[in-house]
């Protein structure tokens, strides 16, 4: 069973961003859509660049290394939907964001 773990206030990650998180020793990316928080793999699958640090547009966010797109929401990447990136349980309790990761 997944355990929940804080890794944010809700005003850390403002509408339109993302960030990177650490629980437990894993790189988590946070990303806040319009109000609505999603949690991926920070690495990305072409050459593990760092996507918590890349342009979010709706749902969708964009590696800063090299341009490849996945849809926050369930991992999948723009460009070959059979590639994906981990996606975590995002729960938001107050002003805290909690992710489960197992």
């Amino acid at each position: 069973m997944p355990t929940l773990t804080k890794v944010a206030q809700k005003s850390d990650i403002p509408p339109g961003t993302g960030k990177v998180v650490d629980v437990g020793g894993k790189a988590i990316a946070v990303f806040n859509c319009e109000g609505t928080f999603y949690a991926t793999d920070n690495a990305c699958k072409h050459r593990g660049g760092p996507l918590g640090e890349g342009t979010l547009t709706g749902t969708t966010v964009m590696c800063p290394w090299h341009g490849w797109e996945y849809d926050v929401t369930n991992g999948a990447c723009s460009m070959d939907p059979a590639i994906k990136v981990a996606t975590f349980e995002v729960k938001v309790q107050g002003d805290d964001v909690l992710v489960a990761v197992s």
